[in-house]
């Protein structure tokens, strides 16, 4: 029986902004099927930059991408992007409908879909992330926490491979990101997690990688690198006060 091929493999990926900037120094990273992995590191280490490039929106300098087995390439660029969905920290930038029914159905209608096949994804999308009751309603009149809830069965709709969540548990009260993870851990889905908030990625993730300076400086269990506390202090990471693993 063939062995499925990663979810996500990076090999030596190296990246420089037209001003110089070389953000990225040889990245390597490989999540297989149903990993969830937290992707740590202080503001400018080149997360954001990696992640543009698992969808094509930036070009590897060097080094390679591969979705499911499939390179990330130009010509590729439709089907990388429906198998990398990417929740965005601000829901904003992915609810711009007049009702969450019709926020849901843009992914899918988009890629093509049959009318009947994405009714059938939005009803599945929204039932997965407890927000089935609200499909009439104005994305615009829910609580932050329905919102970002909705923000990811935008996503969800289109059967992504891989989920990227950028900061999810940002801007959210304490009960709004307990549903969240609840959400989150019932899905099954491959995961990469951007985050700052390392008791959410310690509660969500198994496995942790710390991105800093553009290069992988730690890939282990999340719970022994959270431990490390001269490793989070070298790299600007703190767990909150009196935070006890």
């Amino acid at each position: 029986m063939p062995v499925a091929p990663p979810s996500l493999l990076v090999r030596d990926l190296l990246f420089a902004y037209p001003d110089g900037h070389q953000a990225l120094h040889g990245v390597d990273l490989r999540i297989e099927p149903g990993e969830r992995v937290a992707l740590l590191g202080p503001n400018g280490a080149g997360k954001t930059t990696l992640v543009l490039h698992l969808n094509g929106i930036l070009a590897a300098g060097a080094g390679s991408v591969e979705i499911a087995g499939l390179p990330v390439e130009k010509r590729h660029v439709q089907e990388i992007r429906r198998r990398v969905g990417i929740v965005f920290q601000d829901p904003d930038d992915q609810l711009f409908m007049p009702t969450v029914r019709e926020d849901v159905a843009f992914g899918p209608a988009n890629f093509g879909l049959a009318p009947a096949d994405v009714a059938h994804r939005v009803t599945e999308a929204l039932a997965a992330v407890g927000m089935a009751e609200h499909t009439d309603r104005s994305p615009l009149h829910l609580s932050g926490g329905q919102r970002r809830r909705v923000a990811l069965a935008t996503v969800l709709a289109c059967d992504p491979e891989i989920l990227v969540l950028d900061e999810p548990s940002s801007n959210l009260d304490p009960v709004a990101r307990r549903e969240l993870a609840e959400v989150l851990l019932g899905l099954g889905r491959t995961m990469l997690m951007v985050t700052h908030d390392l008791p959410y990625a310690l509660q969500l993730c198994p496995r942790s990688v710390i991105l800093d300076d553009g290069v992988v400086v730690a890939d282990g269990p999340t719970r022994d690198l959270l431990a490390d506390r001269e490793l989070l202090a070298r790299h600007r990471l703190e767990l909150p006060f009196g935070f006890a693993l």
